[in-house]
């Protein structure tokens, strides 16, 4: 009896999702697969995940969330290793609808073209082409979907967690909050960024990222008259990325703020 398409292409599907680490009733296969690419040809790969019952009346948030190093390449599913279950839950979607990208690094790029294992940086003139590409994508998903212009949130973690501060540093005025997660940024930019809410985290025994690397945002931010949050997991390595995603706290807080128009 031969055996149909539609069961051939079943298998294959199962087949990557396994090899991706996905599994079949894992909820970010809600993550739908796409592309971005620019009048200039540039590309870049990501994943959308939308709000369930998407009413195109209705406005809703937009999570943008920078991966690690570990998580760069070219198959489009890796970078949802990390937090992304979190997002995609049913608790979590039915209690905070909300648009969710997660973009992938090409293995050679970065989000922030700067070093992490540095005491110090000083930001770049310009943007990561990374960087500078998921920005566009947000102007590309704001012309799509109804998305609210006064609730974009930046989430990263390791070289995310480096992007997240150099977002917020370079476009201050396009995000309502940001969770920077075992990164650094330039405390230079504390000023542009003392406007926008922010909740940092650190591992306390983090060997890849140093603590510091927060915490002197932190202080920076609080010198130039913001009030961030900053929770340090004492004895916590380079992962402080799965307690802090998993806590309902964070997501509450996330999707409380707002900017004003």
């Amino acid at each position: 009896m031969p055996i149909r398409f539609e069961t051939v292409m079943m298998i294959a599907v199962l087949v990557c999702m396994v090899a991706n680490g996905l599994q079949a009733d894992d909820p970010r296969e809600r993550f739908e697969a796409r592309e971005y690419k620019n009048a200039a040809g540039e590309r870049l790969l990501y994943r959308l995940l939308k709000p369930h019952n998407y009413d195109p009346a209705k406005s809703y948030p937009l999570v943008v969330f920078w991966h690690g190093a570990g998580e760069r390449g070219d198959d489009n599913a890796r970078q949802l290793v990390h937090g992304m279950k979190d997002f995609a839950s049913d608790e979590r979607m039915a209690k905070h609808p909300a648009f969710v990208i997660a973009p992938q690094c090409p293995t050679d790029e970065k989000w922030a073209n700067v070093s992490w294992s540095e005491a110090q940086h000083t930001i770049q003139a310009e943007p990561s082409d990374s960087m500078r590409l998921s920005i566009e994508l947000i102007d590309t998903l704001q012309k799509e979907f109804s998305i609210d212009a006064q609730r974009l949130y930046a989430c990263g973690l390791s070289m995310g967690g480096f992007g997240v501060w150099d977002a917020l540093h370079r476009y201050p005025q396009r995000f309502a909050a940001g969770i920077p997660i075992c990164g650094g940024g330039d405390p230079a930019g504390a000023k542009a960024i003392a406007s926008v809410p922010v909740w940092a985290f650190h591992g306390g025994a983090d060997p890849v990222v140093k603590p510091n690397r927060s915490r002197e945002m932190v202080t920076a931010l609080q010198e130039a008259g913001a009030t961030p949050k900053y929770t340090e997991y004492p004895g916590v390595g380079h992962d402080s990325w799965t307690a802090t995603f998993a806590n309902p706290e964070v997501h509450q807080w996330l999707f409380s703020q707002r900017k004003e128009k």
